[in-house]
């Protein structure tokens, strides 16, 4: 009778429990996912080799609690349950450790391409659309990292009310799909940070993957850069190729609109540098020679004074 008793009892126990165990375990193999999609893949990999060296050290002091074997009664048991703890206490520092030195040097060059920094990007520089031309020329190395949150963003944009928001945001999805065709190294990143603004979740990931940001945000630049991150800034680098225009150089311009002061007209050559011209509010709608007086360079970009060329 007991013969039949006790395995019954087991298996009704068994029954009962095993839903709680099963719910108990899904959670623990969700949790363990979320963790593992919550990291970087320079973490991730930093972390899976600290396990992996953790473990090897718990397998090499094995033999220090071989003696608990022959203690009598529960000698093995003791055994199991003191070289289960290690094994657990030494892959945690292992992960912990990885995960805390990220094997920077090693880790960077294998996920960033080589020695350059993978490079985020923002929103407004996607709307702008010079970086795709930038990245056909080839002057742009490393991995472009599109980060989900960015792109969440730009397609919020894209589906405004707003009909001059709607078509930026547009732009920029197809200048995503276009710099996906001609790039190799675009990848959208789905790695999140707590911050909830969009800057501030730029400028942590830009600190975890030790990466750069481009941008032509002027608040993002000055805040990334007071933290220590590189900033590539599109309109600095724009303003740097202009053509050098020196003063007593002559030129010609087209005079479309009046100044701010009197008799002052306006033009602007190729690139969208203005053109404050003395004395060229009267000749509006003409294309007339000028000479350069002095240039001005400013946050904004670069103006050009000028006086009419005597005949």
């Amino acid at each position: 009778m007991r013969d039949f008793v006790l395995p019954a009892i087991g298996g009704v126990v068994g029954v009962l429990v095993s839903p709680a165990l099963l719910r108990l375990f899904e959670r623990l193999v969700t949790a363990v996912e979320d963790s593992i999609a919550g990291l970087a893949p320079a973490e991730a990999l930093s972390g899976a080799i600290g396990l992996v060296v953790g473990l090897i050290v718990s397998f090499f002091v094995r033999d220090i609690f071989q003696g608990f074997n022959y203690l009598p009664h529960y000698g093995p048991l003791l055994s199991f349950v003191l070289y289960a703890l290690i094994t657990l206490f030494f892959s945690y520092l292992g992960v912990r450790v990885g995960l805390r030195q990220r094997l920077s040097s090693w880790t960077r060059a294998t996920l960033h391409g080589g020695d350059a920094p993978a490079k985020l990007l923002d929103t407004s520089v996607i709307i702008d659309g010079r970086i795709l031309e930038i990245v056909q020329s080839g002057f742009m190395d490393g991995r472009l990292l599109v980060p989900k949150f960015v792109l969440k963003e730009l397609q919020s944009i894209a589906d405004s009310v707003d009909t001059i928001k709607r078509s930026r945001g547009r732009r920029g999805l197809e200048i995503l799909n276009h710099l996906r065709e001609v790039s190799g190294n675009l990848e959208i990143y789905d790695h999140d940070a707590p911050e909830r603004d969009v800057d501030g979740k730029l400028v942590t990931v830009a600190r975890q993957l030790h990466a750069q940001i481009l941008t032509n945000d002027y608040n993002l630049n000055r805040v990334a850069r007071l933290q220590g991150i590189t900033v590539l800034n599109i309109n600095e680098l724009a303003n740097a190729l202009k053509p050098v225009v020196l003063p007593g150089e002559d030129m010609s311009v087209a005079i479309v609109k009046d100044g701010k002061e009197q008799n002052q007209g306006i033009g602007y050559l190729e690139d969208g540098t203005m053109i404050v011209v003395e004395n060229g509010r009267s000749l509006k709608g003409e294309q007339i020679g000028v000479q350069v007086t002095s240039v001005l360079q400013t946050a904004a970009g670069r103006m050009i004074f000028a006086k009419l060329k005597k005949q």
